[in-house]
C-alpha cells in the first residue's frame, strides 16, 4: 500500500481498534487460477500467534478455501470513508488551486491462511461473531434461539478460516496534508452530512494535534 508519511496510522492502538471494530472485509488470495476474493466478517484476536489473527468463515461451496494460496493472503479492512469537496477548503477562496479527493481509513492485513473444518471450532467462532454484531441491539439474537438441529446443519455448510497475521499496512488519509483551516472546513462539512460522512469527521477529530 502507498502510505505517504503524513497519512501513516496515528498509532498501533488505532490500527488495533480498526481491526477489532470493522464490519466486514475483503479476503483476497492469489491462486494458480488467478485472484479470488470474498467479503467476510472477521473477528480480530490479538492474543493468538505472534501478531494476532483474523477469524472468519466461508460457505463450503465457496471454492476459495479449497484453492491453495500462492504466497500470503490479503484482507482489506475498511474504516469510514467519504468524498471531500474543494468547496470546503478555506484555501479555495484564497488561490483556487484545489481539487476533489477522498478521505478514508483502511488497513491491508497480510498473513498465512489456515482452514478449519471442525464443528467445535466453527461453533465457537459463530458465537463470537454473533455476540460481536448483536451487541447493542434490543433484543439481541443468540445462537441458542435457533433449534439445535438447524444450527448443526448450518455449521456443516461452512468452513472456518484463520489468517495468521504477518504484517499490517495501515493508512489514515484524513486531510493531514491540508492546512488547519482547510481540515477544519472538511470536518465541519462532514459533520453536517450523512452518518457515514459524520463518521469520517469524527475520525478526523481524533487525529493527534498538528
Amino acid at each position: 500500500m502507498y502510505v505517504p508519511k503524513h497519512f501513516a496510522a496515528p498509532s498501533d492502538a488505532a490500527v488495533a481498534e480498526l481491526l477489532a471494530r470493522h464490519g466486514a472485509a475483503d479476503l483476497i488470495t492469489a491462486t494458480e487460477d488467478g485472484l479470488l476474493a470474498t467479503l467476510l466478517p472477521f473477528i480480530y484476536d490479538p492474543d493468538r500467534g505472534e501478531r494476532g489473527v483474523l477469524l472468519g468463515h466461508v460457505a463450503r461451496n465457496n471454492d476459495q478455501w479449497r484453492r491453495p494460496a500462492i504466497g500470503p493472503a490479503l484482507v482489506i479492512v475498511r474504516g469510514p470513508d467519504a468524498y471531500v469537496s474543494p468547496t470546503w477548503y478555506a484555501s479555495k477562496t484564497e488561490h483556487g488551486r484545489v481539487v476533489p479527493t477522498w478521505n478514508y481509513v483502511t488497513a491491508h492485513v497480510y498473513g498465512d491462511l489456515i482452514v478449519h473444518d471442525d464443528v467445535d471450532w466453527l461453533s465457537a467462532l459463530v458465537r463470537r461473531l454473533t455476540e460481536k454484531h448483536e451487541s447493542g441491539m434490543t433484543p439481541q439474537w443468540s445462537v441458542d434461539d435457533a433449534p439445535e438441529p438447524y444450527i448443526a446443519g448450518q455449521l456443516r455448510a461452512i468452513v472456518g478460516l484463520e489468517l495468521a497475521i504477518i504484517r499490517v499496512e495501515a493508512k489514515w488519509k484524513l486531510s493531514q496534508n491540508r492546512s488547519a483551516a482547510d481540515a477544519e472546513g472538511v470536518v465541519t462539512a462532514l459533520q453536517a452530512g450523512t452518518p457515514a460522512e459524520q463518521a469520517v469527521g469524527a475520525q478526523m477529530r481524533r487525529l493527534p494535534p498538528r
